[in-house]
């Protein structure tokens, strides 16, 4: 990083990645990824080659052959209700622009900085609820 434009870039991608992407992404995936079959967490074999038995067993019942596949019931439960639990807030989060607790710094200068950021994102959160209400 050579420049403050740098910093500022570079500042920008973790907070994207940190906050928005990540929410959009994690907060989301239990609906579909909790259903097994939608998102299998492993397969314990590899897909049949035509011409073999196991080959036709799949054409003709590929539900079946997909059922062989995938993990076993202890180990979907695991995995779905890992997924649950990741795809859940926390009760003691503590979101973007917001501090759990006030002694953090006693330094104006940041603290200063810290608020204008904040009231910053709460205007772009009410931005964007506003355009999400807009029924055009």
């Amino acid at each position: 990083m050579q420049t403050r434009e740098d910093l500022v870039e570079t500042c920008t991608i973790i907070i994207w990645t940190a906050s928005a992407l990540h929410a959009a992404v994690n907060f989301g995936q239990y609906p579909y990824a909790g259903y097994l079959p939608n998102r299998p967490t492993i397969s314990r074999k590899f897909m049949p080659e035509k011409g073999t038995p196991e080959y036709k067993e799949l054409e003709s019942s590929p539900d079946t052959v997909f059922l062989k596949t995938i993990t076993a019931q202890l180990q979907t439960v695991l995995g779905i209700a890992l997924i649950e639990i990741l795809s859940r807030h926390s009760t003691d989060e503590v979101y973007l622009g917001q501090r759990d607790t006030p002694e953090w710094t006693a330094d104006t200068e940041p603290l200063k900085a810290f608020d204008k950021f904040g009231k910053k994102l709460a205007e772009i959160e009410d931005r964007i609820t506003s355009m999400n209400n807009d029924e055009k």
